[in-house]
This record gives C-alpha cells, sequence and structure tokens, in this order.
C-alpha cells in the first residue's frame, strides 16, 4: 500500500490534496497540516479480508440493560446527568477559562472516592502540585482513593489505568493529550479524535467498563473545540456557563443519550468551590417584606426541565433626550423587547415612543420561554406608572399581537410550585386551565386580554377611571 500526503485543516477537519494559505471550507488562514494516509488497494474488493465467523443477534433476541451509575451528593449535577454518572459512559464537559469545570470535576471525584470507588484524575494541562493545592482550598480531606498523574501522553495514563483500575477516569483537557503512534501535535484533529477513540475503548469495555468524564476546551465562539465527530463520539456532552468572577453558574447538556438535555443545574462559586443551589427560586428572586412593594418588579414561573423556577423580572421606564429612545434588556433579545413594547402601546394605550426601557432579571438567567412575556410587560407598566405590584401576586400567561393572553403548557404544575411557595394569586389567561383542576390556597385569576390584567392589578382603566381589584372586592 502507499502512502498519500495530503493537507488537514485544523479548525474544520476540511482535506486538501496540496498546501495553500488559506482553507476553501472555513476561510482560516495558516491552519493546514501535513498528513500521510494510506491508500487501499486498487481493484475492488481485492485485498480486503473478510470475517466470515461474525457473531451477530436479531434486535428481538438482544438483552436490555440498565446502566448502572454513580450518583453523588451534587444533585443539581445529577440532575443534568440523569440521575447521576452512568459506569460505561464518556462524558465531555467544556466552558469558558475560569468558571470552575476543574473545580467541579475535583469535588465529583472527590465524593466518588469516599464511595470507595477509586479514581484517577489525569492532567495534561496542571502539575501534581497544582492540582493538590486547589484540592486543599475547596474539599475538606482529601480522600485516599483519588490518584492524580500529570502528563500529556496518553499512553502513560494508560499504563496508569491498568495499575490503579480506577472506576472513573477524568482527563483535563482532551486538547493537551497525544497518543506516540501519531507525529502531529497535541491539540489536533487528528490527535484528538484518535485519544477520544481510545479511551472509548477503555470505557465501553465489556469486562470492565469505566465511567470517563473529560473536559474539552472551548472557543473563542463559545462552541467545543475540535472537530463536530468529538461531540458524536461521547454519550454526554455538559457545558459550564458563567465567566470568571460571575458567583451565578449555570450546567447544562446540549447531548446526553441517557437522560433530557433541557435539564438545568444552578450553582455558586465560592471559597470552597461550586456549591450546589437546590431551590434556585430564591435565588432568582428579591426577598422582601409583605408591605415593602417596588415599582418595575413582576414575577412569573418559568419551566427549566422538569423544575419549575420562580422568577423575577425587573424593568426601568425613564424619559428620554435623544431622537430615538433606548431598549435594553440583558434576559431577552432586543427585538422581542421591541414587539413586547409594541402591543403595550397599541393594546394597552401606554405610551412609551419617548421613553428609555431597561429589563433583566435577578440572577441574570435568560427567558427562554414565552410563557414570561404577560410577566415581562407587567413589570415595564409597573415601573412606568410608578407603582409596586403586590409581593403575593404572579403572572402566567404569553401575549398575542391581538393583546390577548395565551395560555402555556404544564401550567397546572407551576400554580402547584407557586402554591407550596405560599403565593396568593397568579393572572393566566382565559381557559388556561381544566375547568376540574382547584387549588386550596392561591387564587387563580383567569384574564382575557392584557387590558383586564392591568385594569385588575393597579385598579385603573386605560382611560385613568378608578376600578377595584378582584382582591379588594372580596375583601370589602
Amino acid at each position: 500500500m502507499k502512502k498519500k500526503t495530503i493537507y488537514k485543516c485544523t479548525s474544520c477537519g476540511q482535506e486538501h490534496p496540496k498546501w495553500q494559505g488559506s482553507c476553501s471550507s472555513c476561510r482560516e488562514w495558516n491552519t493546514l497540516e501535513e498528513d500521510d494516509v494510506i491508500n487501499a488497494p486498487s481493484g475492488g474488493q481485492k485485498g480486503i479480508n473478510k470475517k466470515k465467523n461474525v457473531i451477530i443477534n436479531r434486535l428481538t433476541d438482544t438483552v436490555s440493560q440498565n446502566s448502572d451509575r454513580i450518583v453523588t451528593k451534587y444533585n443539581e449535577f445529577n440532575r443534568v446527568m440523569g440521575g447521576g454518572i452512568v459506569k460505561d459512559s464518556v462524558t465531555i464537559i467544556t466552558a469558558v477559562p475560569g468558571a470552575g469545570k476543574s473545580t467541579l470535576l475535583l469535588q465529583i471525584s472527590d465524593d466518588v472516592a469516599k464511595q470507595g470507588l477509586k479514581v484517577l484524575y489525569a492532567s495534561g494541562e496542571e502539575s501534581d502540585s497544582q492540582i493538590k493545592r486547589r484540592a486543599e482550598r475547596v474539599l475538606q480531606d482529601i480522600h485516599k482513593n483519588v490518584w492524580v498523574y500529570s502528563d500529556n501522553s496518553l499512553n502513560n495514563v494508560l499504563g496508569c489505568i491498568d495499575q490503579v483500575d480506577p472506576d472513573l477516569i477524568i482527563i483535563d483537557s482532551i486538547q493537551t493529550f497525544v497518543l506516540e503512534e501519531y507525529p502531529q501535535r497535541p491539540g489536533s484533529p487528528t490527535q484528538t479524535m484518535e485519544c477520544a477513540n481510545t479511551l472509548l475503548k477503555v470505557a465501553k469495555d465489556a469486562q470492565r467498563p469505566r465511567a470517563i468524564i473529560m473536559v474539552g476546551q472551548m472557543t473563542k465562539d463559545n462552541e467545543l473545540a475540535g472537530l463536530r465527530a468529538l461531540e458524536h463520539l461521547v454519550d454526554a456532552v455538559l457545558v459550564l456557563e458563567g465567566e470568571e468572577g460571575e458567583e451565578l453558574k449555570q450546567l447544562f447538556s446540549t447531548k446526553n443519550r441517557y437522560a433530557s438535555t433541557g435539564e438545568l443545574g444552578f450553582f455558586t462559586m465560592g471559597e470552597q468551590g461550586l456549591t450546589p443551589i437546590d431551590n434556585p427560586s430564591e435565588f432568582f428572586m428579591t426577598q422582601r417584606d409583605e408591605n415593602d412593594v417596588v415599582s418595575g418588579s413582576a414575577l412569573t414561573v418559568v419551566k427549566e426541565g422538569t423544575r419549575p423556577i420562580i422568577l423575577e423580572i425587573e424593568s426601568l421606564v425613564s424619559t428620554t433626550f435623544m431622537p430615538y429612545p433606548s431598549r435594553i434588556a440583558e434576559c431577552l433579545k432586543k427585538d422581542h423587547v421591541n414587539t413586547l413594547i409594541s402591543i403595550m402601546e397599541q393594546r394597552a394605550n401606554i405610551p412609551l415612543h419617548d421613553k428609555n426601557v431597561v429589563v433583566k432579571t435577578t440572577g441574570g438567567i435568560r427567558l427562554k420561554e414565552q410563557s414570561s412575556n404577560l410577566a415581562a410587560i407587567m413589570s415595564i407598566v409597573s415601573s412606568c406608572k410608578n407603582q409596586g405590584i403586590p409581593n403575593d401576586t404572579v403572572f402566567i400567561a404569553d401575549i398575542g399581537l391581538t393583546g390577548e393572553l395565551k395560555k402555556v403548557p404544564t401550567l397546572e404544575l407551576r400554580i402547584r410550585e407557586l402554591e407550596r411557595m405560599g403565593f396568593k394569586r397568579v393572572y393566566v389567561a382565559l381557559n388556561g386551565l381544566k375547568s376540574t383542576t382547584t387549588f386550596s390556597t392561591i387564587k387563580v385569576i383567569p384574564c382575557k386580554t392584557l387590558s383586564q390584567v392591568i385594569h385588575s392589578v393597579f385598579g385603573t382603566s386605560s382611560k385613568g377611571k378608578e376600578q377595584k381589584a378582584p382582591w379588594d372586592e372580596e375583601d370589602n
């Protein structure tokens, strides 16, 4: 067989027959690296050895096995993973530098070791002493079942695996390791994929399955570095969001063969490492006394995976002295904010053409669901009128361009969470709930249009006429 020289792009993986300054596929400059491939013999199937005694089973005869999981004490991590770490899985976690991914994996390693399992922490970026100093900072005591190895040779790591026989292997990071059989530099597509394939065989060994978690570097575009084939190869892809210095960290999965990808895990970064937030609702709303009512604040319930979270939306409306008012939103797209403002002006007679509008959420979480639209509008109305909304009142509905309230999915689950947290009133769309649904301690107020909600909450009509709120009538 003859060897043929090709040039492969380290950015997108595109192959080229000869070297050139820029890749014709991704247009990146100086990314082509020389690679040798072996040509297959000519003559059709001549020279190909076929295995005749291959064992093959019918799908109906195949035995289905439930993958065991390693359950950690970090419930937020378990939630995103689908209940824990599958014992024969390969997971990759990525984040911007300084987000805390290495710290999180060190904490998980120590917890797994305390369960009587062996852990090998292999790092191609940090020395043993650096890992030890971080462990002393975030861990109360370091368990003896955690082994560390600092080297970028995956061949040596495989030797450590044979020697320690670990149940969990941490690779930090996969782009820094190399196999001696390949001449490419660390981080090249060939080295990264070959190292990942080798680790996959280690994890999926039927005689000795192991769980492997790899750290993946993130590009400047906030994407996992390397070929897309790396994401296809692994069982789960986790992303830890949160810039360096930010207290709140969010963990979610973009791929998970063993669970849903809609779950979110929340952590706070402190001196003791990452601490799970078991009740996110308390983190995403401001705790105020019953009589401490402020303008520009409204509450809603968003659903992250299977968990409802009570969320506070804050708005600030001010007079502009410029030809074009500002529309600033940290939690929504600018076009989305402009759409909500247009609905308010046209359907609720609230002029905002000369007003700056700023919208944000407590805790910085982004609004992905349409169910928060009513609360976002009510926070703007509250700031515009300089009137506060009662702290025990929540809004859960979408808003159409006609100004009508639209029902949202899993509304009953969201209201049950509000009832558990002690809230008294919730505004929803008309016919948003089944007629047979009842609640014991929370009053559900169905409304048809946005104007009805504004009139009910603030006690005034669009023309300024006083109107009693439903709970005032009950009190009288």
